[in-house]
């Protein structure tokens, strides 16, 4: 497994309360078609925190039955309870999932060293590659890069989402673990100046509905075409900035329905997209061709 390139923050689309397993397939064959190296499903974007337990399995067991191998899953397990996260980690290891996916957790706002026995305590109790994920606007609580690199010392932590849009803090990563871990961006809209500050890809939400345009700028810089990358990123700038409107992933399950992708249903306390926001997503997804 290649710890680098585009994996999508799979959304988790809903029919009537429950998921729809005939637009999920339906999904994750577009998001592979369309170039994306790993699917990622349970995170936020995936409306992991309206989840029963019963249903986050079920989510994961959907993906890797229509993956079918063909990229790998890594599935979100995170929680603000260290007993759920462990519990949802093994559970995803079970199901057969790559690795697992952890968010900080949020609400209790645990120090550096709660954050470090945190992911210590998953990490040991379930034998399986784990990302970490940290995303201070969400969670209320940052987990410092002297802190990743602790973490990083623990064989199978072997890589960060890391979405705080803050270069400088990717910098910082980078010097302190060196190759030991893996960064991923977890902000499209400054994947493009990640790459070039060590990052080696991105969980991305506006995989969902223009898979091959991510992919295309991931393909770029890898190629060493600066050029078409910068032309990627700054023809999705739009795009990235629409996606945040609204609360994710409010606009992007908009966006999803207008391509047909998947039904508009969103899990309270979120509320559909506003229709004024619905038409200037509209307009830019039609700059992108992505009615075509």
């Amino acid at each position: 497994m290649k710890w680098e390139g585009v994996w999508a923050a799979v959304i988790t689309p809903f029919k009537e309360g429950r998921l729809d397993e005939e637009a999920f397939g339906r999904l994750i064959d577009h998001l592979v078609a369309g170039g994306i190296d790993g699917l990622v499903p349970c995170g936020t974007t995936g409306e992991s925190a309206t989840l029963t337990h019963e249903e986050h399995e079920a989510v994961i067991r959907a993906c890797l039955a229509r993956a079918k191998g063909r990229v790998p899953v890594v599935a979100g397990t995170g929680s603000n309870s260290t007993s759920e996260s462990i519990a949802l980690t093994r559970a995803a290891k079970e199901a057969g999932a790559d690795a697992a996916l952890l968010i900080t957790p949020y609400y209790n706002k645990p120090t550096q060293e709660g954050l470090y026995r945190h992911y210590r305590a998953v990490a040991e109790a379930v034998d399986i590659p784990i990302v970490l994920y940290n995303v201070p606007g969400r969670t209320a609580v940052d987990m410092k890069p002297e802190t990743v690199a602790r973490l990083a010392e623990i064989p199978n932590i072997v890589a960060i989402k890391e979405a705080t849009g803050d270069m400088q803090r990717a910098s910082q990563i980078r010097v302190l673990c060196g190759d030991r871990i893996t960064l991923f961006s977890g902000d499209d809209a400054t994947f493009f100046p990640f790459l070039a500050v060590g990052g080696k890809g991105c969980i991305s939400v506006v995989a969902n509905i223009a898979p091959r345009r991510i992919a295309a700028l991931w393909q770029a810089w890898k190629r060493g075409d600066l050029v078409a990358a910068r032309a990627e990123h700054e023809a999705l700038l739009e795009i990235n900035g629409l996606l945040f409107c609204e609360t994710s992933p409010i606009p992007v399950k908009a966006a999803a329905e207008m391509l047909g992708l998947a039904g508009p249903e969103i899990r309270m306390p979120l509320t559909p997209i506003t229709e004024a926001n619905r038409q200037r997503l509209r307009r830019s997804m039609e700059t992108l061709g992505l009615f075509a």
